[in-house]
C-alpha cells in the first residue's frame, strides 16, 4: 500500500511512520489479519474514508500476525482493532467491524477542528500580529481551546494587558501552559503588595526565583500571613514546573515547615 494517506507498517517503521507522524497529523492504525473476516469488511471502509479525506489523516494497516509485539504493546486483544494516534499517543479507539456511519463519526472526532487548525497557524505565525489574529480566530470557534488560550494570553501578558489575559484563560482547561500563565498573572498581582511577599513576587518576575522562594519561605515561617506565603510558593512552583530543581528543593522545605 502506498500514497500519502494509506500505508502498511511493521515493527521496524511503526515509531517513525505512526508515532512521530501523529505529531503532524492524526494517524489511524488498523490492527488486522488476513484470516479475520470482520477485518476484511472494515478495512475497505477505512480505506474509502482515508481517500475521501485526502490526507487529512494517515491510515496505517498493521498485520498482527506478523507483528505480535506491537499488538501486545498496544493491548490488542481482539481484531479488527482501530486506534487513533495524535501527538504521539493513542487518543481514541474501537474494536470490531462497526457500521460505516459510526466509523465516519470516529474519524471526524480525531481530525483537527477549526480551532485546532487556527491555533496551529498561530503557533507557526511569522509575526506577533498574525499569531494574535490566528489565536483569536481559534477562540471564536472554541473559547476554551487550551493552546489558543495560552498563546493569546502570553501575547497579552507581554503587552501588559493582564486583565484580558486572565479573562482569556478563565474558561481554558488547566493544561501545563495555562497553569503557568495563570500563576504568572497571580505573581504580577502580588508584586504590587508591600512587604516580603511583594518583594518575593517582584524577584520572581525579574527571574530571580531562588530569592523569591527564600523570601516566601521566610514569610511562611514568620508570624505573618502563612497561607498567602504558601500560595505564592505554589504559584512559583507552577511557573517553574515540577521538574525544576528549585521546585523539588523548596517544595520539600515548604512541606517541612507546614507539617
Amino acid at each position: 500500500m502506498a500514497g500519502d494517506h494509506l500505508i502498511d507498517v511493521d515493527e521496524g517503521d511503526f515509531e517513525a511512520r505512526v508515532v512521530e507522524e501523529s505529531r503532524e497529523r492524526p494517524v489511524v492504525v488498523d490492527f488486522w489479519a488476513g484470516w479475520c473476516q470482520p477485518c476484511l469488511i472494515l478495512g475497505p471502509v477505512l480505506e474509502r474514508l482515508a481517500d475521501d479525506h485526502g490526507g487529512a489523516f494517515l491510515l496505517a494497516k498493521l498485520d498482527v500476525d506478523a507483528n505480535p509485539a506491537l499488538a501486545s504493546r498496544y493491548g490488542v486483544q481482539g481484531i479488527p482493532a482501530v486506534k487513533a494516534f495524535r501527538g504521539g499517543h493513542v487518543v481514541s479507539e474501537f474494536v470490531g467491524a462497526q457500521p460505516e456511519e459510526i466509523v465516519r463519526r470516529f474519524i471526524d472526532s480525531v481530525l483537527p477542528s477549526a480551532a485546532d487548525e487556527r491555533a496551529a497557524a498561530g503557533r507557526v505565525a511569522g509575526s506577533e500580529e498574525e499569531a494574535e489574529a490566528a489565536f483569536r480566530e481559534a477562540l471564536a470557534h472554541d473559547p476554551a481551546h487550551p493552546e489558543a488560550s495560552a498563546g493569546l494570553a502570553a501575547i497579552l501578558l507581554e503587552r501588559g494587558d493582564t486583565d484580558e489575559a486572565r479573562s482569556v484563560l478563565s474558561p481554558a482547561p488547566p493544561t501545563r501552559p495555562v497553569r503557568r500563565l495563570r500563576a504568572e498573572i497571580d505573581l504580577r498581582a502580588a508584586a504590587g503588595r508591600v512587604g516580603d511577599l511583594g518583594e518575593a513576587a517582584r524577584a520572581a518576575l525579574d527571574g530571580d526565583h531562588r530569592r523569591a522562594l527564600e523570601r516566601s519561605l521566610a514569610a511562611v515561617t514568620s508570624d505573618g500571613d502563612r497561607e498567602a506565603a504558601r500560595e505564592l510558593m505554589v504559584r512559583l512552583f507552577e511557573v517553574l514546573g515540577d521538574d525544576d530543581p528549585l521546585t523539588r528543593e523548596y517544595r520539600g522545605k515548604l512541606a517541612s515547615e507546614l507539617y
